[in-house]
């Protein structure tokens, strides 16, 4: 009997200690996506270029995502996510291991703070505002820009408040980690939303300082959108205002020749951008539309002008076809190209067929 009892103990103790321990364990998600696209492009120096690439809806990705509950409503969470080409098996953003996010953070009822390599406030606005999902050939980011940074920043301290009653906010910093100048290329990034009902606004901001201290006495990139949502049911109505000041803008913006042509497709330095969109449930899929104006104010006057209309079928909840297309009107020689999530494209017109898998 004491033998049975003793070994009874034995069992739970054991069976405790196990319970805590995989209480205490993190718990890991592995996740991805699979986007490939039959693309047609035209209007470039290559003439028309047509193949089967990786990324146009949305970048090929492999992330794993976890958390541990550290007591207390604290959690330790952690991010990686690899970027690669579908088509090729190749890696993406330059061949980096995790070049698409990798974070390290803690999150609890005072919001969340992460550290590593992490999107931009800005590039999230634009994100949102975006009805084609910063993807296919009808992207914004195909004339209006991503922030200095490229939408992501390395080395950088950000926090997410919680929402209040809707509002919340976002404040990124990254470190530039130029020996002797510690503001050289340092980026600050915040966001202010309101989220409630049909109705959602986001204002994003980013700030980069030029690399060199030769360069100090030009101006920094500055990145301003404020979005609009509204939910109407039957529709979605998407609105966006740009302010938009590039690196050395200032050099540009007072360029002595004003018809002087500016190398294709060199962005403009100085603008203000105006996109509008519509997203239309129909059955099973949705129909996208948007327009996209960049008024260049730089002495090079290079506007531009994107249409784009696609359809996007689901065949389940993690899978769908997709079928796009974006023209850009370029004026008075700018060059800007019709790409998608990933490839900027080679000419002012393409055409999208693809499929993205998520799993």
């Amino acid at each position: 009997m004491k033998k049975t009892m003793k070994k009874t103990a034995i069992a739970f103790v054991l069976l405790s200690s196990t319970a805590s321990l995989a209480a205490a364990q993190t718990s890991v998600n592995l996740y991805g996506m699979l986007d490939l696209a039959a693309v047609s492009e035209g209007g470039g120096a290559a003439g028309t270029v047509t193949k089967l690439t990786s990324g146009v809806a949305a970048g090929s990705r492999l992330g794993f995502k976890g958390s541990e509950d550290l007591g207390g409503g604290l959690s330790a969470i952690f991010l990686l996510e690899s970027g690669f080409q579908a088509d090729t098996g190749t890696m993406g953003q330059g061949g980096l291991l995790f070049g698409r996010q990798a974070y390290v953070g803690l999150a609890g009822g005072f919001g969340t703070v992460t550290f590593g390599r992490q999107y931009t406030p800005q590039f999230l606005t634009q994100a949102a505002v975006d009805p084609f999902g910063i993807g296919t050939a009808g992207a914004a980011p195909n004339l209006l820009p991503l922030t200095a940074s490229g939408g992501r920043m390395d080395n950088t301290v950000k926090y997410a408040t919680p929402s209040f009653n809707g509002l919340s906010g976002e404040l990124a910093y990254g470190f530039g980690e130029v020996a002797g100048d510690s503001s050289a290329g340092r980026g600050l990034g915040l966001a202010l939303g309101y989220g409630k009902g049909p109705l959602t606004i986001r204002l994003g901001y980013h700030n980069r300082n030029n690399d060199t201290a030769t360069l100090k006495n030009t101006a920094n990139a500055k990145n301003t959108l404020l979005a609009g949502i509204v939910d109407v049911g039957f529709m979605k109505a998407y609105a966006g205002l740009g302010l938009n000041r590039g690196l050395n803008s200032n050099v540009l913006r007072n360029a002595a020749n004003p018809y002087q042509t500016r190398t294709a497709p060199t962005a403009s330095t100085d603008s203000r951008d105006i996109l509008l969109g519509v997203v239309f449930p129909a059955g099973a899929g949705r129909i996208i539309a948007s327009a996209i104006r960049k008024n260049d104010r730089t002495a090079f006057n290079q506007d531009a002008t994107q249409l784009a209309l696609g359809y996007f079928h689901a065949l389940s909840k993690r899978t769908e076809l997709y079928a796009v297309y974006g023209h850009i009107d370029n004026r008075n020689g700018a060059g800007y190209t019709v790409g998608g999530a990933i490839e900027a494209g080679s000419g002012n017109r393409a055409g999208n067929l693809g499929m993205r898998h998520t799993f």
